[in-house]
């Protein structure tokens, strides 16, 4: 029996689609496996340079220690601030600064350039927050399971390196490896990679906290714990 034309060229248009989508999905899938291979790559090349920076740091410390001197490490790049304290009792002034650090929510955290305003403008908020210096590993584990990006406003769960390479691509920003690196290391592009990405929002610590009225040298909460912020972030996240 012979096959209406209409129906044949119905057919064909399908069996071409068909052909088209099958295409499309093996070229995504062969650059799917390629990005993933360039990522890890990228990150065994981070890791290698973080390593060699640590065992650097500790051959001149151990060299120090052997001649007698001191050794002082670099001064860290970068602040990890926590809110801890809400909105009672608190002045306008330390409001508008909570609010350009983006910690308008309790138990949020965000990453800052260590340098002498954001110093000053810490002090004025000392009593709200905590802070101090993360390591790359607490750094990392923030990405990986508290990270979001912020597009067109809107809060987007990070699950894909295909975001990043979309957002940040421009900057050879590819995968999650390359913003904890710009972000542990306040590398050239830290500024656009932590504005894309949402503040961190946390829990509150398991054991809760001590006293959040007296500051951290004195057995409480707020103020500058140094190193000892990544002990608080692994009991938040």
């Amino acid at each position: 029996k012979k096959v209406p034309e209409s129906v044949q060229k119905l057919k064909d248009r399908i069996a071409a689609n068909d052909a088209k989508r099958a295409e499309t999905k093996a070229e995504k899938e062969q650059y799917r496996v390629a990005a993933y291979q360039a990522a890890l790559e990228l990150s065994e090349k981070h890791l290698k340079d973080y390593v060699a920076q640590q065992v650097l740091e500790a051959e001149n410390k151990q060299s120090a220690t052997s001649t007698g001197d001191y050794y002082v490490p670099a001064e860290p790049k970068v602040i990890l601030a926590i809110r801890i304290k809400g909105i009672n009792r608190c002045p306008p002034k330390v409001r508008s600064v909570l609010k350009l650090f983006r910690l308008i929510q309790l138990h949020s955290a965000v990453l800052i350039k260590n340098n002498k305003a954001t110093k000053n403008m810490l002090k004025l908020v000392e009593p709200w927050v905590t802070y101090g210096y993360p390591s790359r590993e607490t750094i990392a584990k923030l990405v990986y399971k508290r990270g979001f990006l912020k597009i067109n406003k809107a809060r987007i769960p990070l699950y894909d390196n295909a975001q990043i390479e979309k957002e940040l691509g421009a900057e050879k920003i590819v995968c999650a490896e390359d913003v904890i690196t710009q972000l542990a290391t306040c590398g050239p592009h830290f500024k656009k990679v932590n504005s894309l990405l949402w503040r961190f929002k946390l829990s509150s610590p398991k054991g809760g906290f001590t006293h959040k009225r007296t500051s951290y040298i004195q057995g409480g909460d707020w103020g500058n714990r140094e190193g000892k912020i990544n002990n608080l972030v692994l009991r938040m996240i």
